[in-house]
């Protein structure tokens, strides 16, 4: 998602926004969480060299940093430094390597996985890392009164987590799952003696984890400073001292940041492609990278004549993506030919890939009975829909829809969602890419559990239950070349549907300054990951 005009990150569909994002009171507590918070709003940097670094993230911090709940891209990006899951995974490729497990298991082909705990892992308090811990957080994260974002991404396919004894449990699948090991990742330990029966802390803006660096202040809507935890003797110990994270979600302050021959961060994620080539010239490395961030339709299907698929086939055939891409995108962006990135590997042509084609989109509605259709199209403030969303309405216009753009801060719009609005349209940006991508994950965060489709689409009839189905058919065979065989299906199904679908893909921008820095690579969701930086020459 792109830079916003307030402190918003990435949303997601849950039984309670409000509750996901920590919208109600956060920003209160968030300042006296930690004892470290006494300082000044500050956000000086605080060097260049190993002992410290100072980077600039896009987007609020003072959402909720609950790690089994957040969808918020500070604190994602954030919490990955500071806490660990059983597998972690290379940001960028997802392949896994052992986290808090000591190893992992050579087999997770069945029905029961075995994972015994690093040595010596301790929690940034310094008590040691347990089982219980382990179980503590499964069970959370399992528990449909709970109903923990990250229990979309397990549920159906993992029925519980045991002891087996002090340094070692047991995962119990209720069927074989081939992403066993992508899908761990998800799930960030807590420790059961800081959070059990405290969770409105971690909402808060507390960080207690076993990662290799710890929070020391949180600064609303500032900054978050961290310090190297000595003790955590993980594959990816911290290389600097000190971080700072500046919170700039208005795009001119943030480059600013990265600008001139003596930055004042090292590195800046969500940098838009206009000012690439100028902080080329300023000697930045800057690259994009291709993800699942996509700017999508989302049509209330109990709102006629939206439930009609020829009537959303209609509309996204009369969308420009290509000058979408060209306008509002300057050339960095894909075509939303199909429901996952055809720029990744998981990716494969669906049966309408949605080229403009005006003339059919009249022939759409005409089949559909409508003439003088009356569109009003909500929209997120985000500066990325703003650049974009005069191209849908000059698409609709022209097949001779009128249309109402409804622009709002992008709280307020998810809020109104959350209380039953009636809406008709909505276009805005989300990511599924920051919790995986496979291609199970890219499609269940928004058609299954309390994704976007069931919960604001109102989509829960005989097709959407056979689209879960399906789903389910293709996460359960273990034959890759079937597996994938079923995924093209879904995949049709969805473009047939149409219901929440991508009108363009868009790139992620990261700049960073080359001799402060290496080792870094940008990545296409939200945030940057420093636990393989290395300090420049």
């Amino acid at each position: 998602m792109s830079a916003t005009r307030r402190g918003s990150g990435q949303y997601f569909g849950r039984r309670d926004m409000l509750r996901l994002t920590g919208l109600a009171g956060v920003a209160a507590a968030f300042s006296s969480t930690l004892a470290a918070c006494g300082g000044p709003a500050s956000t000086n940097s605080t060097g260049d060299t190993a002992e410290s670094i100072t980077a600039v993230i896009g987007y609020g911090n003072n959402q909720t940093w609950d790690p089994l709940q957040t969808a918020s891209a500070f604190s994602m990006a954030a919490i990955l430094h500071c806490y660990e899951s059983l597998v972690e995974g290379d940001p960028l490729t997802r392949e896994p390597y052992a986290g808090l497990a000591k190893a992992l298991p050579e087999d997770v082909s069945g029905t029961s996985v075995t994972f015994e705990l690093r040595d010596g892992a301790t929690w940034h308090d310094g008590k040691p890392v347990t089982a219980e811990d382990v179980v503590f957080t499964y069970t959370r994260a399992l528990d449909p009164k709970e109903n923990v974002l990250v229990r979309t991404f397990l549920g159906g396919w993992l029925r519980e987590v045991r002891k087996v004894d002090d340094r070692s449990v047991e995962l119990v699948l209720a069927k074989p799952f081939p992403y066993v090991l992508q899908r761990l990742q998800t799930v960030k330990i807590v420790p059961k003696h800081v959070f059990d029966g405290k969770w409105a802390d971690a909402v808060a803006g507390k960080v207690v984890g076993s990662g290799p660096y710890k929070v020391v202040e949180q600064a609303p809507l500032s900054h978050t400073r961290f310090e190297r935890f000595d003790g955590y003797n993980g594959p990816r110990p911290a290389v600097y001292k000190r971080m700072l994270w500046n919170s700039i979600v208005e795009a001119a302050p943030r480059v600013a940041k990265i600008s001139g021959a003596r930055p004042a961060a090292q590195i800046v994620e969500n940098i838009p492609p206009a000012n690439a080539e100028q902080l080329h010239k300023d000697g930045r490395t800057v690259e994009f990278a291709d993800g699942g961030n996509n700017l999508w339709l989302m049509f209330n299907t109990a709102h006629p004549p939206f439930d009609n698929k020829l009537v959303r086939q209609a509309l996204h055939y009369a969308i420009d993506s290509e000058k979408m891409i060209e306008v509002g995108l300057k050339g960095k962006g894909t075509p939303g030919t199909s429901f996952i990135n055809p720029k990744l590997e998981s990716s494969q042509p669906a049966v309408n890939d949605f080229a403009h084609d005006p003339a059919k989109a009249r022939s759409l509605l005409a089949q559909a009975g409508l003439g003088n259709l009356r569109v009003t199209l909500s929209t997120t403030n985000t500066t990325l829909v703003a650049d974009c969303v005069n191209v849908i309405k000059e698409g609709w216009d022209a097949i001779g829809v009128t249309t109402t753009l409804d622009s709002q801060d992008t709280k307020a719009l998810f809020s109104k969602l959350d209380a039953g609005f009636d809406f008709q349209v909505v276009a805005t940006t989300q990511n599924a890419g920051q919790f995986g991508n496979d291609p199970d994950l890219l499609i269940r965060y928004y058609y299954a559990g309390s994704g976007v489709v069931p919960k604001y689409s109102r989509w829960t009839g005989a097709d959407a239950q056979a689209l879960l189905r399906l789903l389910d058919q293709a996460a359960e065979e273990a034959d890759a070349g079937q597996r994938e065989t079923l995924t093209k299906q879904v995949l049709d199904l969805i473009s047939d549907q149409a219901v929440v679908y991508p009108i363009v893909f868009t790139q992620n921008g990261t700049a960073w300054d080359p001799k402060a820095l290496s080792g870094v690579r940008a990545q296409g969701y939200p945030g940057i990951n420093l636990n393989q930086a290395k300090p420049g020459a």
